[in-house]
């Protein structure tokens, strides 16, 4: 009866620590998660800051510039459009550089002018291209500026980051998975004796892996949800700390899909393990037992 009550012990110490292990393992999935997602969503920030200067023509009409306005309120590849009158660029003028260009000139040689920025996907220099020679048909457009080098140069260093993340990434995923499939590994071999005994009175195999899969498919949510515990105590953190750092970084979408992935590796992956497990201690002999 002790025997057996500290086999009992002895196994449910063996869970929580498989719990416990795959939870810390499914934290550093979800960090690696929520780190491609923020890098995604400061990505597009950096790239949404790509566009061009429109230069108008000195004769353009309020009509056409109302015009304008409303083409960049309903064109699909803008993101933002900032109008600068003649006015406006001479006291900006006047202000960085302390030249009275009205003095100099008689007149405002300084034309009306766009910021406008282009949504992500539209942010590379071929799109850019297209859109240019799109506005540069309009009647009162008289020049549109694109820094072409700098943006190539941005995009590239943007590609070349990205790869080192998704391969880094990739390593501490499979690391991960490696590290979660050991630890249920683990916990089946502390009961190889038992699923020999079960073998030796008949039991077939699908009745003697059954629980074990049950059991850490079970250890695999519990793990997720402590996980998820935990990323719910650091937002909560965050926020207190930081006003609105993590709505601006990550969607509710893309958070729950995090949990929701958490949720599925954890159960999939240590459900695998232990089914894996469970069939080779089924098929090795009793004296092999003492061996592996």
């Amino acid at each position: 009866m002790a025997k057996e009550i500290k086999s009992k012990v002895s196994y449910f110490q063996s869970n929580i620590t498989s719990i416990v292990s795959v939870a810390l393992v499914l934290l550093l999935i979800g960090v690696v998660a929520f780190t491609g997602f923020i890098g995604r969503s400061i990505t597009n920030q950096i790239k949404e800051n790509f566009g061009f200067n429109i230069i108008l023509k000195q004769d353009a009409t309020p009509e056409q510039i109302a015009q304008l306005d409303n083409y960049w309120k309903t064109a699909p590849f803008v993101s933002s459009a900032k109008y600068t009158s003649k006015e406006e660029a001479l006291a900006q003028w006047q202000k960085d550089t302390g030249e009275n260009l009205l003095e100099t000139f008689g007149v405002n040689p300084l034309s009306a002018e766009y910021l406008v920025n282009v949504k992500s996907d539209y942010s590379t220099s071929d799109s850019l291209k297209v859109i240019k020679q799109k506005i540069q048909k309009i009647e009162c457009v008289e020049e549109v500026v694109i820094h072409e080098a700098q943006i190539d140069t941005v995009n590239n260093n943007i590609r070349n980051i990205s790869i080192a993340l998704l391969s880094v990434a990739a390593l501490l995923i499979l690391i991960s998975f490696v590290l979660i499939n050991n630890t249920v590994r683990l916990t089946i071999y502390s009961r190889r004796f038992l699923i020999h005994t079960m073998k030796l009175v008949g039991a077939k195999p699908a009745f003697i892996y059954k629980p074990f899969v049950i059991q850490n498919i079970f250890n695999g949510l519990i793990a997720a949800g402590i996980a998820i515990a935990i990323f719910f105590g650091l937002f909560a953190l965050a926020s207190n700390l930081f006003d609105n750092l993590i709505a601006n970084a990550i969607s509710t979408t893309e958070t729950i899909l995090v949990y929701c992935g958490l949720l599925v590796i954890g159960a999939a992956i240590c459900g695998l393990a232990a089914l894996l497990a469970s069939i080779k201690y089924i098929r090795l002999s009793y004296d092999d037992l003492f061996k592996r």
